[in-house]
């Protein structure tokens, strides 16, 4: 028998502390890998967090309402070392890169309170740069100004990411307008074919559906990005599937719900997840795979939003899409002067993984799609 720490995961990209809200195992429980064992209050949801051991939970070092930051140990467990063919050792490697190592000496951070956000949980140059830049910030908290007003939790993890990602991410946009007149036209159809008590779907499920299409026509763009751009270990993992997620509102900031699968899912079932999980998004209620995963995102700020707007790219994700409001607009085609439907759609990508040719070609195909009819219900 061996015992093996369990340690505060790393929830989505920039989160460092987290609220133990309850066990779900008790001392002396037999826990699976993979069972759900506890839940955590990031600053964006509360998640059940999983086991990554099969054992035997002997002792609880983590009480509920307790803060911890993300690596700190939170419980031990009892495992069968005849189970596992591999050196329990392992365990306590610290899986990094060269650069990463070099750069947590020169500002003296303890790689040992990092997750890592790379393959298998190395530990890369991004994710000690952002340990470098929180203890800088902590140690200046003291010395605020009077009257400052402190962020929120989720305001400065948003604060944080999207620093992260203006420092480190390469990004640029392509604009392209759709016209909706098609697909208003079938979605009044779509709506006298639509089961008894169905949803109807709404302007942004047609555009997650047609987003896993144009994802799926360009797989270039359906990626992570992986790596520091200047280590030999830096490249892009494709996406098995369409995860794509979806800008949310809420209280003092923002939520990404990620919709996994995408291509997978008809109209009425897209409606209904969307609904559903939008619900449970303003709520602080999604769950740890539904804030993880995407590769690609968009966002949508509804009819009071401005004519048109850009996004940053939540790394590691590969592009994020920015829907304008839809307006009424003066349009030439085939010779005519007409009054179309019209949003300006702008699409901001990381350029470490594609070009503007890719860009534009992606975008091109989008509009085409949402422009189509080629759509069904189921």
């Amino acid at each position: 028998m061996a015992l093996v720490a369990l340690e505060i995961p790393k929830v989505g990209l920039v989160m460092e502390n987290a609220r133990l809200v309850r066990w779900l195992k008790h001392v002396g429980d037999v826990v699976q890998q993979g069972e759900p064992l506890l839940e955590l209050e990031t600053e964006k949801s509360v998640v059940e967090i999983e086991s990554t051991q099969s054992g035997r939970l002997v002792e609880i070092l983590l009480r509920a309402d307790q803060e911890a930051r993300v690596g700190d140990r939170i419980a031990w467990l009892e495992i069968d070392t005849n189970l596992d063919a591999n050196p329990e050792s392992t365990t306590d490697r610290i899986r990094s890169s060269p650069v990463a190592r070099r750069f947590a000496v020169q500002h003296a951070v303890d790689l040992r309170r990092i997750a890592g956000t790379g393959p298998r949980g190395r530990v890369q140059l991004i994710d000690v740069r952002r340990a470098v830049e929180t203890q800088t910030a902590q140690g200046t908290h003291a010395s605020a100004p009077a009257g400052l007003e402190p962020l929120s939790s989720m305001r400065r993890a948003l604060a944080r990411s999207m620093t992260l990602s203006n420092a480190t991410v390469p990004q640029f946009t392509v604009e392209r307008a759709v016209d909706w007149t098609a697909l208003e036209t079938l979605r009044a159809r779509l709506f006298a074919e639509l089961p008894a008590g169905a949803p109807p779907p709404s302007i942004n499920d047609f555009l997650l559906q047609g987003l896993a299409r144009a994802l799926l026509a360009h797989p270039a763009l359906n990626v992570t990005f992986s790596g520091d751009a200047d280590s030999p270990d830096a490249g892009v993992v494709p996406a098995k599937g369409t995860h794509i997620g979806f800008v949310v509102a809420v209280n003092d900031g923002l939520l990404v719900a990620v919709f996994h699968d995408v291509e997978q899912l008809g109209l009425v079932e897209l409606a209904r997840r969307r609904r559903e999980t939008i619900e449970r998004a303003l709520k602080g209620r999604l769950t740890r795979q539904e804030l993880e995963g995407a590769t690609f995102s968009v966002s949508n700020l509804g009819k009071g939003g401005p004519d048109r707007f850009s996004a940053i790219v939540n790394p590691p994700q590969s592009a994020i899409l920015a829907v304008g409001r839809r307006r009424d607009c003066v349009v030439a085609r085939s010779g005519d002067i007409r009054v179309r439907p019209l949003s300006q759609l702008t699409l901001t990508v990381d350029h470490r993984v594609a070009d503007g040719r890719l860009a534009s070609d992606f975008l091109r195909s989008l509009v085409d799609i949402l422009e189509g009819d080629f759509w069904q219900l189921n």
